[in-house]
Parts: structure tokens; sequence; C-alpha cells
């Protein structure tokens, strides 16, 4: 099923209560890998209540069978008063997104940078917490540690392009570009998001790299990130 069919289906089933369905994502920044990459739309209705989501519910298990996650659910009053609570996710998806039904909404939205910084440290904490936990259950082979380093790459790249906005007002859409440029204005090296990156599009065989140490630097990497954004608070 693409974005498209879903939302032929979802404006059907919906009618006059939909506003709005909108693409953002690796898909709307060229960055979708068939392997690793998903599709994430974003639906803006007139109301919630359980019988728009009973009319959907049948449309959104078939759509998470082709491997998507569910779709963002809001109306227009709960996105806006979300905006400030989620200022990442927001300022990625309106400058980077694609009306596949409705109105534009993201051209009104109103988000305001001022808790930015919070969020970013608390999610690059909260990141790095659970990166040392699912640490602890592998057995410890190279192949199992460089999978983790694959499987959580994009999250940290997506958390360092929000941290660049504090260096520059234009960044770049692509994140391993925006990763590079952020190295440009930190104190420490990036390099260990390039060698990852690598990795995972399988231009550098796992066997020949030293797993260990490359997630020794990756976990260093982000705590060093982390201490920054903290220091930006006393500015």
């Amino acid at each position: 099923m693409t974005p498209e069919e879903f939302t032929d289906e979802l404006s059907n089933a919906l009618g006059f209560s939909l506003v709005s369905v909108i693409l953002y994502g690796s898909a709307t920044t060229g960055e979708r890998s068939e392997k690793y990459s998903d599709f994430n739309l974003l639906v803006v209705c007139v109301e919630l209540s359980l019988e728009e989501l009973d009319k959907i519910r049948p449309l959104t298990t078939r759509w998470a069978q082709f491997g998507n996650p569910p779709p963002l659910l809001f109306t227009w009053e709960r996105l806006k008063s979300s905006s400030d609570v989620f200022p990442i996710e927001m300022l990625d998806i309106k400058e980077n997104h694609v009306i596949l039904a409705g109105e534009d909404v993201m051209k009104r939205l109103p988000i305001s940078q001022a808790n930015l910084r919070f969020q970013l440290e608390h999610e690059l904490k909260g990141k790095l917490i659970q990166l040392r936990e699912r640490y602890l259950l592998l057995e410890g082979s190279e192949s199992e540690i460089a999978s983790l380093m694959v499987a959580t790459l994009s999250t940290f790249q997506i958390l360092i392009r929000a941290a660049l906005r504090f260096f520059e007002v234009n960044v770049p859409v692509r994140k391993r570009e925006a990763v590079r440029r952020f190295a440009t204005h930190v104190p420490f090296s990036m390099s260990v998001f390039d060698e990852i990156q690598e990795l995972k599009d399988g231009k550098i065989d796992v066997e020949l790299v030293d797993a260990r140490a490359l997630f020794q630097r990756f976990i260093e990497t982000v705590e060093h990130t982390g201490d920054l954004i903290h220091q930006l608070a006393r500015r």
C-alpha cells in the first residue's frame, strides 16, 4: 500500500472530517531506504472521537502490515497546542513535508523554539540511556553491536540536525549533511557518524570494523553533544 492509496481510502472513510494528510520523514528528504525506512504520515481531522478511530482502524491495520507506523492523529487545536511540546518533530515536519490531501496546515502552525533546547537535551540523554540498555541485552558479538549502531543511527542524526539550529538558521534537509555541518561548530570529532552511515549503506564490511571501539566512540560523541546542549542554557 502506497501513501497515496492509504490517503484515498482514508478520505473515503472520514469524508469531510478529514482536514489534511501530510507525508514527512525520509520519504520527503530523499533519504528513504527500502530496507530501513517506512512511510510517516500526519493526519489532521475535525474530530477524533472513537467514531473516527473505528472508521480508520481497519485501514490502519492494513497500513501497518506493510511495515509502516500508524499515522500521527491530531485535531487542529491539539496540533497547535502540541507544537511547543514537540518542537524538534514539528520543525522537521514543517520544513520538509508533502501534502497528500487537504490543507497545508503546517504553513500556519506556530512553533516556538523556546523549548527546543530542553527537549533536545532530554531526548539526547534519554536515547543514550536506552542505547546502553539495549547494549546490555546483547550477547556481545561484533555483528550485534554493529546492528545496534545502524538501527539507532537515524534517531541520533535527527537530534544532531535539531542541535544545528542553535548555530545556523537554514539547516540541511539531509541528516548526514546536517551532522557534517554541526561538526564545524563543535570542539570534538563527529566522524563516528560517517563511519556508522557507511556500515548502514553497506560500504564497509562489518567484519573489517572494530565494532566495540566504534560503539565506544558513538557513546562518547552523543555524551559530548548532550553536554554541549546543556551548556547552551547558561548563555
